[in-house]
């Protein structure tokens, strides 16, 4: 089972998250590959089985300026990833209020209407409530590998 990891990212907390999720998926003996920055051609040329998508969230809700290329890119042209799966990781502020992890969201949605199948609910990561996201990310990263290696 191919795993490809992509993320958006402000400060760097994102991709932060992503390489390390990246890396605990390998060392659970899955086949990762790790796309930085994202890039569609990229993405289609991995050929996934599986898509984990790490994004932050900027302002009210928006997508991060380095991951609305690809985000805008992967909607034109919109390949379909029917029997895919795929994962969020949304990093945002609850002080936020409704936009909290919006941009995740957005990548779910269109995960979703590119037919690709969610194996776990979007984890929200709270940057009101941790200072290390990448450890706070820990116990639902061992349930998605879980859920990879039970499905392979």
């Amino acid at each position: 089972m191919h795993l490809v990891v992509i993320s958006g990212s402000v400060y760097g907390t994102a991709d932060l998250v992503a390489d390390e999720a990246a890396q605990r998926c390998r060392a659970a003996g899955l086949e990762v590959s790790r796309i930085k920055p994202a890039s569609v051609d990229a993405l289609l040329e991995a050929a996934p089985d599986i898509i984990l998508g790490c994004v932050s969230t900027t302002g009210m809700g928006e997508l991060p300026d380095s991951f609305v290329p690809f985000f805008t890119e992967l909607q034109d042209r919109f390949p379909l990833f029917t029997g895919k799966h795929f994962a969020v990781i949304g990093l945002g502020d609850s002080a936020y209020g409704d936009t909290f992890c919006q941009g995740g969201e957005q990548l779910r949605e269109l995960l979703l209407e590119l037919q690709a199948l969610e194996s776990l609910p979007m984890l929200r990561l709270d940057a009101s409530e941790t200072v290390s996201p990448e450890l706070d990310a820990e116990p639902w990263l061992d349930q998605f590998i879980e859920s990879l290696t039970h499905s392979a």
